[in-house]
C-alpha cells in the first residue's frame, strides 16, 4: 500500500474495508470510512469510490466524532 496522505486517490488504498453508516440513504450519497494498517482513518465519498480520500489520525477522528456527538456541527444541516 502506498503512503497515505490527504487528497490521495481512494483506489490506491487497496485491501482496506470501507464502511458506511446504516443511516445512509439508498441513493448512494454516503461518507465511507476505512481503518488503515497504521491506525489512521481514510474518508471518502461513496459516489466517487476512486476519487479522493482524506486521511486522519485517530486523535483527529476522535475530536471530530466527539464534536459531532456534542452537536457542534448541527448548524451545517439545519436551517
Amino acid at each position: 500500500m502506498p503512503h497515505a496522505y490527504n487528497g490521495m486517490a481512494a483506489r490506491d488504498l487497496q485491501g482496506v474495508s470501507w464502511r458506511k453508516s446504516r443511516h445512509s440513504n439508498s441513493q448512494g450519497t454516503c461518507v465511507e470510512f476505512a481503518k488503515l494498517p497504521d491506525g489512521d482513518v481514510a474518508v471518502r465519498n461513496s459516489r466517487f469510490p476512486d476519487g479522493p480520500a482524506l486521511v486522519y489520525t485517530p486523535a483527529e477522528m476522535e475530536a471530530m466524532l466527539l464534536g459531532i456527538k456534542d452537536g457542534e456541527f448541527d448548524y451545517l444541516i439545519r436551517d
